[in-house]
């Protein structure tokens, strides 16, 4: 620092300022010190600045799989926001969805120095009925149920779901099929309670539940036993993936969407616009989740008031060509 500064013409304090990202430099004085930097090769002690600071800047994320859409765009979401506020993200997947794992999780990552974590929390723990986690931890819990004794983030997955079925019963619908995620799943469950309680609100059965595995071809599967339902002429699938499958069940059994089948997604996934024809889905903020995850966090870092219980993020209904009134109306 004192060879940046020498070379810079200013104090080490100011040398100080600038590597730190502190106000009060002006720019002139700022481009000197980042030049000497470079051009000494100067990286900033991370270390050292740990522990004058007592923060590490990192940001600890655990999550039970990154094989779903969710999961995924979820976490990008999260290390955007982390970085925009200065904090490295520290992941660590899980294999096993177990309080042990749990525990075991945090323990690698307080070895690991973060300052605080974030659980993307999708699936139900196997052995156990609700989440527990280490005590005196800075943490937000994304996507689950774990209520009011933590933080919560989650998308408002029955917002969406409502507002999905009740746009296909206002085109003239007599009722709705559902292709649902997983049952160990909370975002799953979340749209089957949500579809089933809309159904019942608008007086109209419930047909029985198909379910696949948020996968294209669990999505296929269960189409073939659809197409094969005559009276079935709107089906509400769980994510864009199992809709795409769907899609192309219906079309090899010459059940034409939107003209017999009508079909509506949840995601809103990038490709979801150029599907065949392009779906009609409901979409989800995960950038706004993922801002959300890092302020609890940072929030609870400062100590300002810790806001425990849920915080649902809204959707919306994207209409696009996958749906349309049944024959007749």
């Amino acid at each position: 620092m004192a060879d940046v500064a020498r070379l810079a013409g200013v104090s080490s304090q100011t040398v100080s300022r600038v590597s730190n990202g502190y106000a009060g430099v002006n720019e002139e004085t700022r481009q000197q010190v980042l030049a000497a930097m470079q051009e000494l090769g100067y990286r900033p002690n991370s270390a050292a600045r740990a522990l004058k600071r007592g923060e590490f800047r990192t940001i600890g994320v655990i999550t039970f799989g990154l094989s779903t859409t969710g999961n995924v765009r979820t976490l990008e979401a999260i290390a955007t926001s982390a970085a925009h506020e200065g904090y490295a993200v520290t992941l660590l997947p899980v294999a096993v969805p177990t309080q042990d794992e749990v525990r075991g999780a945090f323990s690698r990552l307080g070895e690991l120095a973060v300052d605080a974590v974030i659980v993307i929390l999708e699936v139900h723990l196997l052995d156990a009925v609700a989440l527990t986690l280490p005590p005196h931890i800075q943490v937000v819990v994304a996507d689950s149920d774990a209520g009011d004794r933590y933080t919560v983030v989650d998308t408002d997955q029955a917002g969406g779901t409502r507002a999905a079925v009740r746009y296909l019963l206002d085109l003239g619908h007599e009722t709705v099929w559902h292709l649902a995620g997983p049952e160990e799943s909370f975002a799953a469950q979340r749209r089957a309670d949500a579809w089933r309680a809309e159904l019942t609100e608008a007086g109209c059965t419930a047909p029985p539940l198909v379910r696949g595995d948020w996968s294209a071809e669990s999505g296929y599967r269960a189409g073939l036993e659809l197409a094969a339902q005559q009276d079935c002429t709107a089906v509400f699938a769980a994510n864009d993936q199992m809709a795409l499958g769907l899609l192309r069940a219906l079309h090899e059994q010459g059940r034409y969407v939107p003209d017999d089948v009508s079909v509506i997604g949840f995601d809103d996934i990038p490709e979801a616009g150029s599907f065949l024809p392009p779906l009609t889905t409901v979409h989800q903020d995960f950038a706004e989740v993922g801002r959300r995850c890092v302020e609890g966090v940072l929030r609870q870092m400062r100590h300002d008031a810790a806001e425990h219980g849920t915080t649902l993020v809204p959707t919306r209904l994207v209409v696009r060509d996958s749906t349309a009134a049944p024959r007749g109306r």
